[in-house]
């Protein structure tokens, strides 16, 4: 069964930084493109970020650019380094997994996802 869980999310004052990780198991996930999302309640997933296969191709959302870096670290592990947090950064992250690098930031094409990690910025 193939799973993906998220950690590092928590509680952290505006301005600093946190770092989310993403394990797989039961597969590798050397030839999937990786995404991270948010969501917060009665809202839309939201696209954040996304790193292709080789990682070699990564794309951000403007509001997180120059702030975030999603990095793939292994063929299972995959991490999204957040930076200069603000209060409208706080959400429920999520990161999921897709074959090939096209359309990466709708959620719909996605195949795989995590339970999810909070994220709360504080003002």
């Amino acid at each position: 069964q193939v799973q993906l869980v998220e950690s590092g999310g928590g509680l952290v004052q505006a301005g600093g930084s946190l770092r989310l990780s993403c394990a797989a198991s039961g597969r590798t996930f050397s030839d999937y493109t990786m995404g991270w999302f948010r969501q917060v309640p009665g809202k839309e997933r939201e696209f954040v970020a996304a790193i292709s296969w080789s990682g070699g191709s990564t794309y951000y959302a403007d509001s997180v650019k120059g702030r975030f870096t999603i990095s793939r670290d292994t063929a299972k592990t995959a991490s999204l380094q957040m930076n200069r947090l603000k209060p409208e950064d706080t959400a429920v992250y999520y990161c999921a997994a897709k074959r090939f690098w096209s359309s990466y930031t709708n959620p719909h094409g996605y195949n795989y996802w995590g339970q999810g990690t909070q994220v709360t910025v504080s003002s």
